[in-house]
């Protein structure tokens, strides 16, 4: 197999896909039994466009691991209540996983040598079966700052610390969930006077990683940025969209419009016909194409709404130029999920 990670065309990308296709139909079961279930003939299979992309609950009940490997090693989605089944995504290769966060992050924000790591999320110990703290620990990790920690119970030692850090002008990444985000900015207001409340500096960026469900009232994720921008005093409020079923990051560096790495591709398929694909700037159901889970399942059809967004004046990156994309909600039957439930 090729590098996935160095993929330079749309030929790579379409050959790279065809052959994870191949590999994974031959040595994932779940995956070939669902192909087989579709009456798909994997040798009638050309295009991206003509890949069964797996519905995201397989992961729920079905082991979705490569037969050539065998691991007790996996990551965890959150779950609404004790008795519901949650997604399980078994990780035959942390090595694939490590340099899929590290060269998203590189190309869409810089080198994580480069900042101090803040997280309003718990630890690691805490939550060792969650691929978004496993994330934030790996770039603290290389980033090696003594800054760097944890702070979803002292808000008070967050606030202190960025007003420092600000004074210092060190570049730091502030990680959170959202509604976690939130109360930190209700603590600053509720806690201190409107003088001392700022935090203004424009050496943080914030980077929001979803997750309100059930948590706070809902608002949209354009309303979400404006609150956060104005309240951390920041233009920087990036969000980073990936799940359990994942070992790639989308990053949206403004507009809530995301971009994919060159290992990642989002396809927006008709709710009512799976092989139906929506052109730009229609909605429907997003599937994701992630060659970094080369030994589970590469093809997703997940439960999130959004669309293509081809115009996107502020790409950064498009392997093909028609590949920025937004998300815009839930199917209505679609469990809860996400990020929020990390701390229930």
């Amino acid at each position: 197999m090729k590098n996935i990670f160095n993929i330079k065309s749309e030929a790579d990308f379409q050959a790279a896909c065809l052959e994870t296709f191949l590999y994974q139909y031959e040595n994932v079961e779940v995956y070939r039994k669902f192909v087989d279930f579709l009456g798909k003939n994997p040798s009638e299979i050309k295009e991206i466009k003509d890949i069964p992309f797996l519905p995201i609950e397989m992961f729920k009940n079905h082991l979705v691991l490569d037969k050539n490997f065998k691991t007790e090693d996996y990551f965890q989605s959150s779950g609404t209540t004790q008795i519901q089944t949650r997604s399980k995504h078994y990780i035959a290769d942390f090595n694939l996983y490590e340099e899929s966060i590290y060269k998203s992050f590189e190309q869409f924000i810089g080198k994580p040598e480069d900042y101090i790591f803040l997280g309003l999320l718990p630890n690691y110990s805490e939550n060792p079966h969650s691929s978004l703290i496993y994330m934030v620990d790996f770039l603290m990790k290389k980033s090696a700052k003594l800054e760097n920690g944890y702070f979803l119970y002292n808000h008070q030692e967050l606030f202190e610390l960025l007003q420092k850090l600000g004074q210092e002008n060190k570049n730091v990444i502030l990680f959170g969930v959202s509604f976690a985000l939130l109360d930190f900015l209700d603590y600053c207001h509720s806690e201190r006077s409107e003088e001392s409340v700022s935090i203004h500096s424009e050496f943080l960026t914030v980077i929001e990683t979803g997750g309100m469900k059930g948590r706070k009232e809902e608002m949209t994720k354009d309303e979400l940025l404006k609150i956060l921008q104005k309240g951390f005093g920041t233009d920087k409020i990036f969000s980073e969209y990936s799940m359990t079923e994942l070992l790639s990051q989308a990053y949206s560096l403004g507009e809530n419009v995301y971009e994919t790495p060159n290992c990642m591709r989002v396809l927006i398929r008709n709710t009512e016909d799976p092989f139906s694909y929506m052109e730009s700037g229609r909605t429907g159901a997003i599937n994701i194409i992630d060659l970094a889970n080369r030994h589970s399942c590469s093809f997703i059809a997940t439960q999130d709404l959004g669309k293509i967004v081809n115009d996107f004046e502020g790409a950064r990156y498009n392997l093909n130029g028609k590949n920025a994309f937004q998300v815009l909600g839930r199917i209505d039957h679609s469990d809860i999920r996400g990020c929020s439930l990390l701390v229930s």
